[in-house]
């Protein structure tokens, strides 16, 4: 029984996308069924996929995810730390939604001590007002070069005392060893809160698996708390740019209403932001969405989408390096459909300028593609905002999360209510997120893109509904966790923490001489 529950969990993984952020949704999916007061938390998040919170600040989609698992509203509590990578060097540090300045890995260590007060309290505010809040790690606790400054992993939980599950992808392979190894690797201290696993994205019979499971618990006399299967229903709010794998069709395309498909391709831009804009699109009957990074897969696609960027400049001179750029303007050319969004949209442009040196350092003004009557200027100030409005007659909401502002258009809007975005015809835009998710709104753009492309024997679905199939997935995930794991034996390590007097396993060469 849920009576009584009150507690919290650290989930922490083997490595990036070991499938932290779905076990959390499913564990507070699992909860808030049985009609418990629960959580997500997120100490430190690194992703450009991101959402703006009913309060107006910033979170990591993944902790969005979560908090609808828990039928919770997004808040920047959820995700007091937000880094933004906008080069392989440097990230954009949001700070309890809003942005604080911009760190390289180095000179991020010199921020974490005022960081863990901001996690500490955002935490001890969560677990005050909930029964049950479900952490979630950042990358793997067996980063031991980090463990000094860390706040989202062991660090957290020393601090929070938290006990911790760890889950291992066994599709990947080696999935004993890491998590094996992960324990291994940490101090007697941190050993001590590890209380058992998970292995997830089993493909057979459990049973195979069996023996294996026997032994690490014979070798770490700690338990695993459950096998979950592989799931192809599994696949919209990514966590990261990780999913947006090029040349791979986006999830599981259902067969055309009509008798022709509708081919979408969406530029797999290097510093691709909000990448979940086009899981809607790929919800459609009959719509192909399939990430590109090379010209030659434009040439059989009916509709291009350039996506957000959380490097704008950097991304558009990657297009033309690549000839991206130009099989770009060639598409549009010969009257097929172009759609940008956010930065995508900026880079439709004739001129983007960087006079602050937002994004470039020393400030920049480039040339944009072209396609749009568009000049755009980035500001320091962040624009967050969650916006309704209207647009191709349909009534629509979304929300912004950029610096670039339009200082001069020649296009029609795209937006009829507030008057935003461009629409030159075959070549559209607008800054708005999320845009694709209004159901009404989506059919007719599909209507209309796939008659310019020529697939006249396209028919958009009548009934697709975008926000049900999220609910649907959080169901999935739930019913996993309730299927599949010991949830009596995690109740217990909710309530009580990890067993007492665990196992210390040691690795070093003079432990093993002995």
């Amino acid at each position: 029984m849920s009576a009584g529950l009150h507690g919290a969990l650290l989930v922490a993984g083997t490595t990036s996308d070991a499938g932290k952020s779905a076990v959390v949704a499913g564990l507070c999916r699992w909860l808030h069924r049985r009609g418990v007061s629960v959580a997500p938390f997120k100490a430190q998040n690194m992703s450009n996929n991101s959402v703006v919170t009913p309060d107006g600040g910033e979170i990591g989609r993944a902790q969005a995810m979560q908090a609808h698992a828990c039928g919770l509203a997004p808040s920047v509590y959820f995700n007091p730390v937000l880094l933004k990578p906008g080069s392989d060097r440097t990230s954009q540090v949001v700070v309890r939604g809003r942005a604080d300045g911009h760190v390289t890995a180095m000179s991020y260590r010199t921020r974490t001590a005022a960081l863990r007060d901001v996690v500490a309290e955002s935490l001890a505010g969560l677990r005050a007002r909930y029964d049950v809040v479900i952490c979630e790690g950042a990358g793997s606790p067996a980063e031991i070069n980090l463990r000094a400054t860390d706040i989202t992993n062991m660090g957290l939980a020393q601090a929070a005392d938290l006990p911790v599950v760890v889950v291992g992808d066994i599709d990947r392979g080696g999935v004993l060893a890491h998590l094996f190894g992960t324990v291994a690797v940490l101090d007697p201290g941190d050993q001590a809160r590890i209380a058992g696993f998970v292995v997830n994205k089993f493909r057979g019979d459990p049973a195979l698996l069996a023996p294996g499971l026997e032994q690490l618990r014979a070798l770490t006399g700690r338990p695993t708390f459950g096998v979950l299967p592989w799931s192809d229903r599994l696949w919209l709010d990514a966590e990261d740019s990780l999913a947006a794998v090029a040349d791979r069709v986006l999830g599981r395309p259902a067969p055309p209403h009509g008798s022709a498909w509708l081919r979408v391709a969406v530029v797999r831009l290097p510093r691709i932001s909000n990448a979940t804009d086009a899981e809607a699109l790929a919800c459609e009957p009959g719509v192909a969405v399939r990430y590109v990074t090379e010209p030659s897969r434009l040439l059989d696609a009916d509709v291009v989408v350039l996506p957000g960027s959380k490097a704008t400049v950097s991304d558009l001179e990657w297009l033309r390096r690549t000839g991206l750029a130009d099989a770009v303007c060639a598409h549009a050319a010969a009257g097929k459909p172009v759609l940008g969004i956010c930065g995508g949209y900026q880079m439709l442009g004739r001129r983007i300028a960087d006079p602050d040196g937002v994004e470039v350092e020393g400030g920049a003004a480039v040339d944009g593609l072209g396609l749009l009557d568009l000049e755009v200027r980035f500001d320091a100030a962040k624009h967050l905002a969650d916006p309704v409005g209207s647009a191709l007659g349909f009534p629509v909401r979304g929300y912004e999360i950029h610096h670039g502002r339009v200082v001069s258009s020649g296009d029609p809007v795209l937006l009829d209510d507030p008057g935003e975005g461009s629409d030159a015809g075959t070549v559209l835009g607008t800054h708005w997120h999320g845009l694709l998710e209004n159901d009404g709104f989506r059919r007719a753009l599909l209507t209309r893109l796939a008659a310019q492309a020529g697939r006249d024997g396209f028919v958009v679905a009548p009934d697709t509904d975008f926000a049900a199939e999220r609910t649907t997935q959080l169901d999935v995930l739930g019913d996993l966790v309730a299927d599949h794991l010991d949830t009596a034996a995690l109740e217990h390590v909710i309530n009580h923490g990890a067993a007492p007097e665990l196992p210390v396993l040691t690795t070093g060469l003079a432990e093993s001489r002995r």
